[in-house]
Formats: structure tokens, sequence, C-alpha cells
């Protein structure tokens, strides 16, 4: 048999935990063979390292023994019987402890379990405490039984295999289900629209936003398989031909713009096409996803025209409000020159010259405001 003792060992293991029915099965064949061939007992063993078991028997309560005082384990060394008619003049056996004392075994037949392998696991014996001999249909029933309980044993390792990987399967089964459904809670949960669609432009998947505008825009209910094209604007159809095309090249690219202008539904989106990749590496759909700006832009044009504002303002300050002022100064001057004073002509030049201050004040900071847009200064 071409095997290691470790591949070997290894088979043995897969034997050792044998289910109830099995069990019953290989308790029956025992039974039939130890009958078949006139002997007390029958076994049905499994030798591992240091022990031999017995995974069925009859005519003994042992359940196991050291594998140093196994007989099988010169059986499973061979391809066909091992038969010790009388043990006691067998040199090899002759001082074993279960020949020489309890039970004082004197015959011993066996047929090795080998598996599809080939690896010798066991065997399936007969004991006697009486030396005696099998004729040919006791020797070939034993051969042909064994073969049937390596049948069994390899059946019972392969159905309880497959309900490990079942179980195995449905616990994976659960899992991602529940990964599933917590993942589609947050994909439902976002207020962007979500997308997924094949190359061919067919909805593959959608969220709860992308679902809820589609049906406030076009009056539909989305359903897995539509054509994106048909939630597509006309006037956009090129443009997002486009950028779809790019993503499915395997490049991502983000488009901001206003959809439905003109309409009660206006609005502005910034819209991310994403190539998704299949396990080779394959562009197989593109992933969009749309965040509404709307509010943003409002805010936007809100900002510019309060810039607009504070810009003429500052003009109305730079030029409007300086001119008389500057005039004022002006006419103090000549005074001064004519060298014309009466009372309060210092108070006058005073107020003049604090009013200008204030003025270039107020100018300078329109100014700064305007340039950093601290707009909150102005209202």
């Amino acid at each position: 048999m071409n095997h290691t003792e470790q591949q070997r060992l290894t088979a043995v293991e897969k034997f050792k935990q044998l289910d109830t029915t099995i069990s019953n099965d290989l308790n029956d064949i025992v039974s039939l063979v130890a009958e078949i061939c006139g002997t007390p007992v029958a076994l049905v063993t499994l030798i591992d390292n240091d022990m031999q078991w017995f995974k069925a028997s009859v005519g003994t309560d042992v359940e196991c023994t050291p594998r140093s005082v196994s007989f099988c384990d010169t059986t499973i060394m061979k391809q066909g019987l091992n038969i010790f008619e009388d043990l006691r003049a067998h040199p090899q056996h002759c001082n074993n402890p279960l020949v020489t004392g309890e039970p004082y075994v004197r015959f011993y037949a066996g047929a090795p379990l080998i598996t599809k392998d080939g690896c010798a696991i066991g065997s399936l014996c007969v004991i006697d405490m009486q030396p005696r001999q099998l004729n040919a249909q006791q020797q070939k029933a034993l051969q042909v039984m064994a073969k049937q309980v390596v049948n069994l044993m390899e059946l019972n390792w392969s159905l309880s295999n497959l309900a490990h990987q079942r179980q195995k399967e449905l616990q994976h089964a659960a899992a991602i289900a529940e990964s599933e459904l917590k993942l589609k809670a947050i994909f439902d949960s976002s207020n962007d629209t979500h997308l997924l669609v094949d190359r061919n432009y067919d909805i593959l998947a959608f969220n709860k936003s992308a679902a809820t505008f589609i049906k406030t825009v076009y009056r539909r209910k989305v359903a897995l398989g539509d054509s994106l094209l048909d939630y597509t604007e006309p006037s956009k159809l090129n443009q997002f031909k486009k950028y779809f095309n790019i993503a499915l090249s395997g490049r991502s690219i983000k488009r901001e713009w206003m959809l439905m202008p003109g309409t009660e539904h206006a609005c502005w989106k910034i819209t991310n096409f994403i190539p998704v990749k299949n396990s080779a590496g394959e562009v197989i759909g593109v992933a969009l996803n749309s965040t509404d700006i709307t509010h943003h832009k409002k805010q936007e044009d809100y900002i510019n025209i309060q810039n607009e504002a504070l810009n003429r303002i500052a003009i109305i300050q730079s030029h409007e409000l300086r001119r008389p002022v500057a005039s004022l100064l002006g006419i103090m001057d000549l005074i001064k020159m004519e060298k014309v004073y009466f009372n309060y002509f210092d108070m006058m030049e005073l107020t003049i010259n604090e009013l200008d201050e204030k003025i270039r004040g107020i100018v300078k900071d329109s100014e700064n405001t305007l340039h950093g847009r601290h707009l909150a200064v102005v209202a």
C-alpha cells in the first residue's frame, strides 16, 4: 500500500467519530461474520499511533487495547487475509499477553480495512480461544464484509462532511443575509441617490432615495431591469452617455449639473460616475451616486447678491459720501488761505476732519469685508 504512516493516521482520524446508525450497521456485520466463521468474537478495529479502537464488536466489552499487543497491527501491513490458526505456535505472537494470559486468545483471522485511497486503517477480524481454521467460503465472506465495512465508514464520513459543509453554508448564508440587511438599511437611509447600472444601462440596484426621486419626477415606480435612459432628461442624454462611457473605461468622474430647469422639480446635483469591477478586474457596470446641492447653490446665489450689494454700498461710500466732505474740506482750506476766522471755526474744522476719517474707515472696512466675504459684519 503506497502511503506513509502519517497519511494512514490522518485517514484513521476521519473515521473515529461514527454516527449511531452506522455503528449499529457495523455491529450487525460483526455479528454476521462471527456467525459465518463460528467464532465467539468479531471486531471492527481502527489503529492509530498508540491504540487499537473497537468501533464494533461482538463477544467482548473491551473498547480498546494498546497497539503494541494488537494482532491487527500485522494485518494492516498486508493486502489479503492475515490468519493465525494457533497463536501459541507463532513466534511473533506466542508471548503476547493476550495469548499467555486472559483471555488466552488462540485463533485470529483478520482482513484489512483499506480506504479508496489505499490507506489501511484497521481490520475486520474474528477471534477464538481455541485453535481453528477457516474454509474458503468463510475467508471470502471475511474479505467481502471488510470491504462493506469500509464502504459504510466512508459513506458515513461523506454524509457527515456534507452535513458539516451544509451547516457552514447555511451559517455563511445567514451571515451574508444579515450583512446585506444591514447594508441595505445603511443604503436606504442615505439622502443621496444611489444606482448600480450594468453596461447596457439596465438598473441592477437602487436605494430608497433614488426610488423616491424617480417616483416624484417621472411618476413611475422604478424596478430592477429598467433602463436608466428612461429616467434621463433628453437634453442631458448626450452628456450622461459621455460620462457613463468614461466610467466604463475604468475612470471615476464627477459632474455638477442642473436638472429639469424651469420646472417645479428643478435642482442641482453632483453625480459621481464610478466604475464597478468583478473579481477579474473587468468593468461590469457603473455606480451613480448623486448629492442634491440645490440649497448650497441657492446660498451661493444669495452670497453673490450680497456681494453685489456690498460692492454698490462701497462705491456709494467711496464716491457719493466723500464728495460733500471733500467739498467742505476744500472750503475750509480757502477760508484759511483768506485768513478768515470766526467763532466755532476750529470746532467746524475738527468735525469735518472727524467725518472724513469716519468715512475713510467705513470705505476701508467695506473693501475688506468684500474681499474677505465677511458678510455677517455688513448684515
